[in-house]
């Protein structure tokens, strides 16, 4: 594995694909970047989320994990107080057994995980299970909200997925040092493979935000330009590789606390088993060009018998304009971003107790899936 590790290492430094997120003066993301992730499906931006945020999240994240249910099942924290979640209707923690690879070579997720990652013994001390994900960043803490709604994130969005671009779900990953599970190789997309209008960009791209130094033993790792190769065989690409989740000619993106990675879900991509001393922990959250979801039928979580229409879609956009004007509020002196199906109606959707229980709470039962 260290060999392995090293060859991605070179590999990812080769591609030019990482550096601070530059916007023209009309508030495009600038060309040399769109035409790295174009070729590449992904990118490194770096310096993105300044230190305060950086804390905010931290603590938002701490208060998470100390609120959540002292196990499985469960209704009380650690302290045997009333946990996190409670109040959603959607659940907020996923467990798993350490070191685990819960959905390779199963049905789950719409079967997109065809084949199993190795699992790493764990320590003998090791907790019979962990908190694998956390959901809803937006409804559990202000600063996810907040975050949410950074303009220079959101202007990305603009740039590749058009003015009128849809919000798609949110999920954080937690990778504990010495347990964290794995993430089986996989491409997200799981609605427009067959479609006449495919293309490299039809199921949208994902953010991740890094709270800690990404390591190369604990971060996402990619198969570069596979976005444009149409649904891949992944599950022979690993028997083809004698069986191993090793796959040649991947490389990790390793990146510091506060850069923000972007990737096109249709990327081959997993992530390995953390067996290393250092936490990781990624708030992913993603957009869409609209023409990709209207009409669409939801999978995954958000999955519905009946085609997102204009009213689903813009119930689950409301999110960005409170999140938006959250972010003004905490930030006064930082420029705004104009969410253009939102523009003129700003007053409409501040961040407030009302907005809160009306916009806010229980969004994500409205995530759009495609």
């Amino acid at each position: 594995m260290q060999d392995y590790v090293a060859q991605g290492e070179q590999l990812a430094l080769k591609l030019a694909n990482r550096g601070p997120l530059r916007l023209t003066d009309d508030g495009q993301l600038h060309p040399d970047i769109v035409a790295s992730y174009r070729r590449h499906g992904c990118y490194v931006f770096e310096n993105v989320i300044e230190k305060q945020e950086i804390n905010e999240l931290q603590a938002g994240i701490d208060q998470m994990l100390d609120r959540a249910p002292v196990s499985r099942g469960e209704q009380v924290d650690a302290r045997g107080n009333p946990s996190l979640d409670i109040e959603f209707s959607r659940d907020t923690y996923t467990w798993i057994a350490p070191l685990t690879d819960p959905v390779g070579g199963t049905n789950r997720n719409g079967g997109r995980h065809p084949a199993k990652m190795s699992e790493p013994t764990p320590p003998e001390e090791a907790p019979n299970e962990i908190i694998y994900m956390m959901f809803g960043m937006c409804q559990t803490m202000d600063a996810g909200l907040r975050v949410y709604g950074h303009p220079k994130l959101l202007a990305v969005a603009a740039s590749l997925n058009g003015a009128d671009f849809t919000p798609y779900n949110d999920a954080i990953f937690i990778k504990q040092p010495g347990l964290g599970g794995s993430v089986a190789w996989h491409q997200d997309g799981l609605t427009h493979w067959d479609t006449p209008a495919w293309d490299e960009d039809i199921h949208g791209f994902n953010f991740q935000v890094q709270l800690y130094p990404s390591t190369p033993a604990n971060c996402l790792w990619v198969l570069p330009g596979t976005h444009k190769l149409g649904r891949v065989d992944i599950k022979s690409m690993v028997a083809n590789n004698n069986g191993s989740d090793r796959l040649p000619g991947a490389v990790p993106l390793f990146c510091n606390a506060g850069d923000v990675t972007l990737v096109n879900r249709q990327l081959v991509h997993c992530s390995f088993a953390n067996t290393s001393p250092d936490l990781r922990v990624s708030l992913t959250f993603g957009f869409h060009k609209r023409s990709s979801v209207l009409g669409a039928k939801g999978v995954l979580g958000s999955a519905t018998k009946d085609p997102y229409d204009e009213a689903r879609i813009f119930e689950r956009s409301r999110v960005i304009a409170v999140a938006i004007n959250a972010r003004a509020q905490h930030f006064p002196n930082e420029q705004r971003f104009v969410y253009q199906p939102f523009a003129g109606l700003e007053s409409e959707y501040p961040y407030n107790s009302s907005t809160r229980q009306s916009v806010i709470h229980d969004y994500n039962l409205k995530d759009l899936g495609i």
